[in-house]
């Protein structure tokens, strides 16, 4: 039989060179195989293709490929995750089965013993087929039964749950219905579920890559006990239901556990619950993910890699700020320097740093924290945000003894910090020496790979659009959004960040000193190099990452 390496040297997708590899104690074939995929060398498809060669299969893309339903209900969902399989058609007796290794012949015999029948292979991509199995396992089907079944049984829980006990069974419908939710969530990438009472329902809705989507409806007779369940499995009292509340909980999902902050908000028709899903896994905290422009990242990294000085990251809510911070403190962070947070509240534990919580009834706020932090000894101290007065004074004064201070601040754009922070009272000649960097940024959507579509914008429009065009250059070829599985038919799939980088220089330094306004020194600051939000946002539009739509409803 052709060995699988000999099936890639021969269609020359694996240089011959690689072959040198495998006596290098890298071990069995598949492994080195694995090993060159992570590098880079291989593709996923291209393995896939030759494993279906090797084996005399066919290779299928399911993106592509029509899925029969009643196949997939024919074999548990949990057998398909384990296995790494999914059924795709149902004939006389026999079953199509979708696998990434063909020769798992455990995984073959589990589905044959669970079926009672004959079982024809396929060959997918490993990423092809994980995909298929959350988008043909999705919850709606038995979220609506639940639904279903909850308004038929009228389930009132305010009166079992009085007194903060717990009386539900781990398969009581409340609890599966709370479960799924949850799941199914984070099954989509949602960063926020917001469960939120109607005058005849309950609303479910999921942010997913920054835009809110309908997800479901229920019954307005399960309201209380959803909302009950979510405060129990949080840690947050149940009878209190007059004034806003907060918690925390951590679930367990696909084998990692995922955290959610957990937020109550009373309305006039009831309790609104938002929680937003932390789920570490799904970032690498490395420099090149947040795709900064090689300019914009060269200035950044000169500014953190100083052993003093304050850096800011400014936006509004929910554009990415802290994980710009966490990532900047990961490139930092070394066993040899004592790195502080203080912190409302703790997104993200890392390992090897001290994280603070800020807690007000305890006296714990931000201004009473960093002064003890200060006494601590640190090389590093990241705020959370800076919100006051005295939050400021401190940070400013930490940044011009010695430290480097890493911190978030609500302005629209990287000038309008400098300001922001001399309306709050700051000396403007401390806030030109403290701060040596401010970066503004906002989320825009990603384009599917899989689905987007060139196209040619007018060349008048552009201009008018004010996003960098220049008229006296060719018209680019550009892509706007399609629509596929892959992305649920949005033409989106996650979301790539938008940068301006502002480093402080004499000139904007004097300007602060002299009280000159956001625009005047956002005028400097572009002649000496800084990149617009809109127009970093155009760059990134021409390498065909996101949409000029995008830019426009994402920046001023």
């Amino acid at each position: 039989m052709t060995s699988l390496t000999e099936i890639l040297i021969l269609r020359g997708v694996m240089p011959i060179e690689s072959l040198d590899s495998f006596t290098d104690g890298w071990g069995e074939e598949e492994s080195s195989v694995r090993a060159l995929v992570e590098k880079g060398v291989l593709s996923e498809a291209q393995v896939a293709s030759a494993r279906a060669a090797q084996a005399g299969l066919p290779f299928i893309e399911l993106i592509e490929h029509p899925v029969d339903r009643v196949a997939v209900s024919l074999v548990p969902v949990a057998l398909c995750r384990r296995h790494e399989v999914l059924p795709i058609a149902v004939g006389e007796g026999f079953l199509t089965l979708a696998m990434v290794d063909p020769g798992n012949i455990f995984a073959i015999d589990d589905v044959r013993a669970a079926t009672k029948m004959q079982i024809h292979l396929a060959v997918a991509e490993r990423s092809d087929l994980l995909s298929a199995i959350d988008r043909f396992h999705r919850a709606d089907g038995e979220l609506n039964d639940l639904t279903s079944e909850l308004e038929e049984e009228n389930v009132g829980t305010d009166v079992a749950l009085a007194g903060g006990q717990e009386p539900q069974q781990d398969d009581a419908p409340i609890v599966r219905f709370v479960n799924l939710l949850i799941s199914q969530a984070i099954q989509d990438r949602a960063s926020d579920i917001h469960i939120e009472p109607a005058e005849r329902q309950l609303d479910v809705r999921y942010r997913i890559d920054g835009v809110l989507h309908e997800m479901q409806q229920a019954p307005k007779s399960i309201q209380n006990g959803v909302i009950s369940r979510l405060k129990i499995m949080s840690d947050i009292d149940i009878a209190e239901r007059r004034k806003p509340q907060d918690g925390r909980m951590s679930v367990s999902h696909g084998g990692r556990k995922i955290d959610l902050r957990v937020a109550t908000l009373p309305t006039v028709w009831g309790e609104k619950v938002v929680m937003r899903i932390l789920d570490n896994a799904q970032s690498s905290m490395a420099l090149s993910d947040l795709a900064m422009l090689d300019h914009n990242l060269d200035s950044f990294r000169s500014s953190f890699t100083k052993p003093y000085g304050m850096i800011l990251v400014t936006g509004p809510t929910g554009s990415g700020k802290s994980t710009t911070l966490y990532t900047t403190l990961h490139a930092v962070a070394k066993p040899e320097i004592n790195v502080i947070t203080v912190e409302d509240p703790v997104e993200y534990r890392m390992a090897g740093i001290n994280q603070v919580q800020v807690n007000a009834k305890a006296g714990l706020t931000f201004a009473s924290a960093l002064r003890s932090i200060l006494r601590s000894d640190p090389d590093v101290v990241l705020i959370g945000e800076i919100r006051d007065h005295e939050t400021a004074q401190i940070a400013i004064e930490a940044a011009l003894t010695g430290h480097l201070v890493l911190s978030t601040l609500h302005t629209n754009n990287a000038p309008s910090a400098v300001t922001r922070l001399t309306e709050m009272d700051i000396e403007p000649f401390l806030v030109g020496s403290a701060i040596d960097c401010v970066v503004a940024q906002r989320l825009a959507r990603r384009l599917c790979d899989r689905c987007k579509q060139p196209y040619q914008h007018d060349a008048t429009a552009l201009t008018n659009l004010r996003v960098g065009y220049d008229p006296s250059q060719p018209l680019p070829t550009l892509f706007r959004p399609g629509g596929c599985q892959t992305c649920s038919g949005t033409g989106y799939r996650g979301r790539i960040a938008i940068h301006e980088v502002m480093q402080m220089s004499e000139e904007i330094e004097r300007m602060a000193v002299d009280r000159a306004s956001a625009a005047d020194i956002a005028r400097t600051a572009r002649s000496q190099g800084m990149v617009p939000l809109r127009e970093d946002g155009w760059k990134k539009v021409q390498m065909g990452l996101t949409s000029v739509e995008e830019i426009l409803r994402v920046v001023a």
